[in-house]
């Protein structure tokens, strides 16, 4: 029987919010079993890049990163955050290891072709995720925490779309684990109407996200954020959690499914 690994997203609204960042970091620490943190950090991204007077450029939810802001997404993603995140884990008893794509080869891609006429720059779509690494870290008691932040296998950093990553490392690592993957953000899940928390869609399928997107239920970030979960249903991953910081006990929030 494989044992348990959960990975657990989280985004950049919640790395700036210190309330909800101390409860995620204090309930993740408490996870039985294996355990993976992936992290965002878009918003600490624009304030640094202002600060520095660089222009943050996005298209559909997602940055345009040039050569000037891939050096400020390295340095906050892979570094003030990443480190902070670590440091934090070990001071709640979490034998962290902070990692980028390129540390261990852990997740190779390439650079975004042109998409739509839309030259994304230095943005990375992931071709492989060294699972085997991975799984031998997490073996030896070492729960890694992971920027987003891959590489091209030349020499390049790319920056990386942090709900992807956490989905491509959990389809790897399913072929080690029994593995949970738990998207937490500022919603208690996938709302039919987002100015109400209590219309929370407890269960989605491939066949009813298709229905959501029509009838524009689900819109905008949403919609990758659920491509990504089914991506991760649809080769291996156990069960796929959308849920608030402050409820990543599995308990709560939009449960992704293949099939009810």
């Amino acid at each position: 029987m494989k044992e348990t690994l959960t990975i657990v997203k989280v985004g950049g609204a919640v790395v700036e919010d210190e309330a909800q960042l101390a409860r995620l970091l204090k309930d993740f620490a408490v996870i039985e079993g294996h355990k993976i943190l992936v992290h965002g950090g878009g918003r600490r991204a624009t304030k640094v890049a202002g600060a520095l007077g660089i222009e943050s450029r996005m298209v559909d939810g997602r940055r345009i990163t040039d050569a000037k802001m891939l050096e400020v997404v390295t340095m906050v993603y892979g570094g003030l955050v990443n480190k902070s995140l670590v440091a934090r884990l070990q001071a709640c008893g979490i034998n962290a290891l902070g990692l980028t794509g390129a540390d261990m080869n852990a997740v190779e891609s390439h650079k975004r072709p042109l998409k739509n006429g839309i030259d994304f720059g230095f943005v990375g779509d992931v071709d492989h995720v060294n699972g085997y690494a991975l799984q031998l870290l997490l073996q030896q008691g070492i729960t890694p925490v992971m920027a987003p932040l891959t590489h091209d296998g030349q020499g390049n950093i790319l920056n990386t779309n942090a709900d992807t990553m956490a989905s491509e490392v959990a389809k790897a690592l399913s072929r080690f684990f029994n593995v949970t993957l738990i998207y937490c953000f500022e919603k208690p899940g996938v709302l039919r109407n987002p100015a109400d928390e209590a219309s929370l869609i407890p269960i989605i399928t491939r066949e009813e996200f298709s229905g959501y997107v029509a009838d524009g239920t689900v819109s905008g970030g949403m919609i990758p954020k659920l491509e990504n979960a089914l991506a991760a249903v649809d080769h291996g991953v156990s069960k796929v959690i959308i849920t608030l910081a402050t409820a990543i006990d599995g308990k709560h929030g939009t449960v992704i499914q293949r099939r009810k």
